[in-house]
């Protein structure tokens, strides 16, 4: 029995993938807080935009 609860302790072979799934949630969640300011830029970027085409249209 400690040598089966002593090789699952020192059993490194899914750490990786651990790694990566907590690499790739820290970035969706920066994602998300970015996700209201960034819609906001974008927002006005394309009304300005749509404001010089009109403007250049007519």
């Amino acid at each position: 029995m400690k040598l089966n609860s002593k090789k699952f302790w020192t059993n490194i072979l899914g750490q990786d993938l651990v790694e990566y799934a907590l690499a790739a949630g820290m970035v969706a969640v920066a994602a998300v807080a970015a996700m209201p300011q960034l819609s906001t830029t974008v927002n006005t970027v394309f009304s300005k935009i749509s404001s010089i085409i009109d403007s250049t249209v007519k």
